[in-house]
C-alpha cells in the first residue's frame, strides 16, 4: 500500500477536469447544548474520475459527517468543497437538491425502497423529479435493472424479494440517472456475509465499468473491495492509502 499525497490547492482555484470530488479545510461543527462539536476539523481530499474509495473509521470519527457533506444532505462550517469542477459548498438548499438528484447516487444500509411499489417503479423516482417523460423513465429504470441482474425482477415488490436483490434495486434507482458518484453507506450491513460479497463484486463490476465510488464502511473486508482507503480520526485524517491487489 502506498500513501496518497494531494496536490496543492489554493482558495479560488478550480481543480482539474479529472478531479471529481476535491475538499479543501472543509470543517463541520455542531452544536450539542451549548457545547460545540469539532466533527471534521479541516479535511483536504482529491478524489479522481473512476476511483474506488472506502472511506473508514471509528464511530466519532467524521466519516459519516464527512459522507453528508459530501452527499450535499449538509453543508460545511468552513472550507471548500468541489464536486465535478462546481463549488457546492456555498449552494443554497434547492441548488444542492438539483445536484444530489443529477450528480449523485446513494445507495443505504437499509435499503430505502417504498414497499408497495414494484422495483421498475421504486428505480425510477428519481427520474421522476429530473422531468423524465414517462417513456424514457420505464425505459432507463429497466435498464438499470438489467444492469444489476434483475431484469427478471422488474414487476417484483421489495417483500417478494431477498435482501440482496432488494440491494441491488436500490444500486439500479442510483445508477439510473448517471451519476457523477455513487455513494454507498455501510451497503452490505444488512446482508449476510455471502450476499454482502455479492454486492461488493457488483461494486467492482460496476467500478470496472467506469463509476467512480465512494463507499463508507468499518468493515476491513468490505473496504478490502476499494482501490484506495482515507482512515478518519477525532475529525482529521489518518492515514489515505492505495491499496495494492494481487488479482
Amino acid at each position: 500500500m502506498t500513501a496518497v499525497r494531494a496536490m496543492d490547492f489554493r482558495t479560488g482555484d478550480t481543480p482539474l477536469p479529472d478531479i471529481i470530488i476535491l475538499t479543501h479545510k472543509l470543517a463541520r461543527d455542531y452544536d450539542m447544548g451549548g457545547e460545540v462539536v469539532h466533527a471534521l476539523r479541516g479535511v483536504d481530499i482529491q478524489i479522481q474520475r473512476n476511483e474506488f474509495v472506502a472511506i473508514m473509521g471509528p464511530s466519532g470519527s467524521g466519516k459519516s459527517t464527512l459522507m453528508n457533506l459530501i452527499g450535499c444532505l449538509d453543508t460545511p462550517t468552513a472550507g471548500e468543497y468541489w464536486l465535478n469542477s462546481q463549488k457546492v459548498s456555498d449552494l443554497s438548499d434547492d441548488a444542492l437538491a438539483r445536484i444530489r438528484n443529477k450528480e449523485i447516487g446513494f445507495v443505504f444500509q437499509t435499503f430505502n425502497l417504498l414497499p408497495r411499489a414494484t422495483a421498475l417503479h421504486n428505480v425510477e423516482l428519481p427520474l421522476i423529479y429530473a422531468g423524465e417523460s414517462a417513456k424514457e423513465r420505464r425505459e432507463n429504470a429497466a435498464r438499470a435493472l438489467e444492469r444489476v441482474g434483475l431484469g427478471d425482477r422488474m414487476e417484483h415488490k421489495p417483500n417478494e424479494l431477498s435482501g440482496g436483490q432488494r440491494q441491488r434495486v436500490a444500486i439500479a434507482r442510483a445508477l439510473v440517472n448517471t451519476p457523477s458518484i455513487l455513494l454507498a453507506d455501510e451497503p452490505t450491513g444488512n446482508l449476510d456475509s455471502t450476499t454482502g460479497e455479492e454486492i461488493m463484486k457488483l461494486f467492482e463490476e460496476l467500478w470496472g465499468a467506469g463509476q467512480t465510488i465512494l463507499l463508507v464502511t468499518h468493515e476491513h473486508d468490505i473496504a478490502a473491495h476499494a482501490r484506495r482507503q482515507i482512515h478518519l480520526r477525532d475529525g482529521l485524517i489518518e492515514r489515505d492509502e492505495r491499496m495494492e491487489r494481487n488479482s
